[in-house]
Parts: C-alpha cells; sequence; structure tokens
C-alpha cells in the first residue's frame, strides 16, 4: 500500500532546497560524481562528507546542516567510520516516494488500457 503524498512533506521540503538536491542527485550515483575514497566503500558505506564538502563549495557546518535535515527526511542514511561521516541515499524512501506519485497520478490520469477501472482493480469513476 502506497503512502499518501501529504506523508512525504518532510522529504519534499528537504528536497525543495537546491544544494541538497544537488547532493541528492550526486548521491544516487556516487561513483559517477566522486573520486575513489581511502576509508569507506562509495556505494556500500556512502560519500565522505568531506568530498560532499568539497564538491558543493559550501562550509562544512552548512554542509552538515544539509546533511542532517535529509538524514532526518529519511532520504540519505550516515556511517561513521573513523573520524569521517559518510552520506549515502537511501533508496527505499525514494521508492515509496516515486510509487506514491505513482499512485496518485495514475488516480488523476487512468490508463486507456485500462478503461473500467484504474489498473488496480478498483472502479473507475470517471465514466
Amino acid at each position: 500500500m502506497n503512502k499518501p503524498l501529504h506523508s512525504h512533506l518532510l522529504a519534499l521540503r528537504a528536497l525543495a532546497n537546491p544544494h541538497r538536491a544537488q547532493i541528492m542527485d550526486w548521491l544516487l550515483d556516487p561513483t559517477r560524481y566522486f573520486p575513489p575514497q581511502r576509508d569507506g566503500d562509495l556505494v556500500q558505506d556512502g560519500v565522505c562528507v568531506g568530498f560532499i564538502t568539497d564538491k558543493v563549495g559550501l562550509s562544512q557546518p552548512t554542509v552538515t546542516s544539509h546533511m542532517k535535515s535529509l538524514e532526518q527526511a529519511g532520504l540519505v542514511s550516515s556511517k561513521k567510520i573513523k573520524n569521517w561521516v559518510f552520506y549515502k541515499a537511501n533508496q527505499a524512501t525514494l521508492q515509496q516516494i516515486a510509487s506514491s506519485f505513482t499512485s496518485a497520478s495514475a488516480a488523476l490520469y487512468p490508463s486507456p488500457s485500462c478503461p473500467d477501472t484504474d489498473c488496480t482493480g478498483i472502479g473507475n469513476t470517471r465514466s
């Protein structure tokens, strides 16, 4: 069962900031946007906050604040390795958000291939 769109407001608010949205884009494909790390695997462990800070061009406290917002929204998870914090995208949360938008869209615009239902087996009330 999909969550209603309003249940994703914290995540959507977090992504409304252009710096956080950019960081999320990078974290979704870390090997493309970041160099190999000495500690921690880019995909398995996440990206070191130092690399994120260098790439985004903001101060370390500002980046930490952005990452905290993304983490509180469930969009990223963090892992401490030695003295550094590593962040990676939370694929499950992103899938839930995408699924909610897909369901909302299907309810508004039923597929022509399912004229009598909304393709979930529930009757279409737009006859």
